[in-house]
């Protein structure tokens, strides 16, 4: 139907017959003469037409909407030099059209402009209603170009060292994994379920146990969880799982992996080796495991100086086996006033959101004196006002911002309070948003952590992490008294305060294994009924091994300078996980319950309320 592509038409082309397909971007009338601005994927080109070449074609001209589609016959010629654009790459040359023909028309109005000439914002509702549409914009356009890009870029590299790419199973069984599975009834085996998997996670470490020894894989991945900006119920992972390599050694690859993509997409050499930090220094200073290095305000532990303080909210707070940490905001007596930071301001409410009863703070008015609402003043000496200033390094005009309490409520709150005024204040701007990468490992993960709710450990990753060795020693007998408190041969790669992969290396000794799952609450049975597979396999000759998963869609997003991965997905779900577009998910009938074994017991909520 074609024998050119709209964007590729340059200079060289001047004088060719072309025969183009497209959508009508947009038409202009200049008073005796058409210009249509043609394009598809590739670009757009001006097509010109002129009532010399017949009346009819004029016609059809005069008559095109914006988005009908096209086939375009003519001839390629130069522009004048003063209708020369300068700003799309086909800007130097026009296709004088011999022939037009109609290939579909619009019947329908449009919902929104798809024009490159008038992208409007477009709320995403309606967006993602009519996907299609939102699909040939060029933003869209380039952002799934982006997308292929950079699969490309990771499976070159990959295969050049040896990987091989394996799919894994889509319908498998529920296993405990952290969220919720996503269950398929089963109509041959009456009232039995598949699971979605959550990761490929237990079959690459089944492909190492076989042999395979390199795996990647381009793996759908789903689970059952409250969504946000950078999460779906359906996602890609870039998975990856290695024999023979010690933990170092699969860091140093996969740094070399994210330095090609980076180069291959944005043309960005990458320093390495990217930082280290172990959890705990990560929790010390920022109260996260995923930290935002771009900016300072770091959480400093005040604990010592206030734990005999008589200010009882921080005393009783570190007497209790909590903390007190602060951050501090430079110039911040000018930037925030006391009434965001105490009951109804939006600092406040950051606080309350992540389980803080409130902030205390001090504002720095010169190197002696500190003014603050309430008693902390009063319970300071002058010592202590001294040391307090040293260890934050806070100056005259700054701010300080205290929470005290539980040590993890600190930490989430202390993270959620800075990344919050990291945006308000624009400490990172815009432009350096774009242009700086701030990549950092993070180390050194606990196995565990205590699930309050269920009164029971459970795996801060999963529980395939191999713990170090030097935290459980060699005697199997002192295995269960020693993982509760060791650490995982565990890494995550975060960039810009975004998780993008974790991996870790694997048990490979069974005896181990089911000693883990032991410690996280799993009978005998239960662990030899989900996990039976995976211990046997470890029985017969397992190597040791490790891997990573990117989650593909957040790298994407990030190279792509967008605030949400749901414009780097071809037809992704709305927060409420629905597609809006297709309508998905939707009743059916009540013979497919019937064959299925199964029959649904939702009743509305809304029929209730009306009864």
């Amino acid at each position: 139907m074609r024998n050119k592509t709209c964007g590729e038409l340059r200079a060289s082309a001047i004088s060719a017959n072309v025969q183009l397909c497209g959508w009508v971007d947009r038409r202009r009338d200049h008073g005796g003469v058409i210009f249509i601005d043609l394009r598809d994927r590739s670009g757009t080109i001006q097509i010109t037409v002129d009532p010399d070449q017949g009346q009819d074609l004029f016609r059809i001209a005069e008559s095109l909407r914006n988005e009908t589609v096209l086939q375009i016959n003519g001839l390629v010629r130069a522009r004048p030099d003063e209708a020369i654009n300068t700003k799309i790459p086909t800007g130097e040359v026009e296709v004088l059209a011999k022939n037009i023909k109609i290939l579909n028309s619009v019947t329908s109005t449009l919902p929104f402009s798809v024009s490159i000439h008038d992208e409007e914002s477009v709320k995403e509702e309606i967006r993602l209603r009519h996907r299609y549409l939102d699909l040939r914009r060029e933003r869209m356009n380039n952002n799934l170009r982006l997308r292929h890009s950079t699969v490309k870029a990771a499976r070159s590299f990959l295969e050049n060292e040896g990987f091989i790419e394996v799919e894994t199973p889509i319908l498998t069984r529920s296993t405990p994994e952290g969220a919720r599975d996503y269950l398929v009834p089963s109509r041959v085996c009456g009232g039995e379920f598949f699971a979605l998997p959550q990761s490929p996670q237990l079959f690459k470490q089944l492909l190492m146990v076989g042999g395979v020894e390199r795996y990647y894989q381009v793996a759908r991945c789903f689970r059952d969880e409250d969504l946000r900006a950078d999460r779906q119920p359906e996602f890609t992972q870039l998975d990856i799982e290695m024999s023979f390599m010690e933990e170092k050694e699969i860091i140093e690859l996969n740094e070399r992996l994210i330095v090609n993509i980076w180069k291959k997409i944005k043309g960005i050499d990458l320093q390495t080796p990217f930082p280290r930090m172990t959890w705990q220094e990560a929790m010390d200073r920022f109260g996260t495991d995923r930290p935002d290095t771009r900016y300072g305000m770091e959480l400093v532990n005040t604990s010592d100086l206030f734990s005999k303080s008589g200010f009882k909210v921080f005393s009783n707070a570190i007497s209790s086996g909590g903390c007190v940490k602060c951050i501090t905001i430079e110039d911040g007596n000018n930037l925030i006033s006391n009434v965001r930071i105490k009951p109804g301001g939006d600092i406040f409410s950051e606080a309350q959101k992540a389980g803080a009863g409130g902030l205390a703070f001090i504002r720095v008015r010169d190197d002696k004196e500190v003014d603050t609402i309430g008693a902390i003043k009063d319970n300071l000496t002058t010592s202590q006002i001294k040391e307090l200033l040293l260890k934050t390094q806070a100056k005259p005009g700054d701010l300080i911002l205290f929470g005290a309490g539980p040590t993890n409520i600190v930490n989430r709150t202390l993270d959620r309070v800075r990344q919050f005024i990291a945006k308000d204040l624009k400490i990172i701007s815009d432009k350096e948003l774009k242009t700086q990468w701030n990549f950092l490992w993070v180390t050194d993960f606990p196995m565990f952590e205590f699930n309050s709710d269920e009164n029971r450990l459970e795996a801060i990753h999963h529980p395939f992490c191999a713990p170090k060795p030097e935290d459980i020693g060699e005697s199997e007998s002192l295995w269960k008294d020693k993982l509760p408190n060791s650490n995982a041969q565990a890494y995550d790669l975060v960039l810009n305060g975004l998780e993008i992969g974790g991996g870790s290396l694997r048990i490979h000794n069974s005896e181990l294994q089911k000693t883990v799952l032991e410690v996280i609450g799993l009978s005998k049975n239960e662990a030899e009924e989900q996990f039976g597979f995976l211990i046997d396999a470890l029985s017969m000759g397992a190597p040791p091994h490790g891997g990573i998963a990117f989650g593909l869609d957040r790298i994407v997003m990030l190279l792509s300078n967008e605030d949400s991965i749901r414009d780097t997905i071809a037809f992704p779900k709305t927060q409420q996980a629905r597609c809006s577009m297709a309508k998905a998910p939707a009743n059916v009938e009540n013979k497919q319950l019937e064959d299925l074994h199964i029959a649904s017991t939702w009743i509305d909520p809304e029929s209730i309320d009306r009864n």
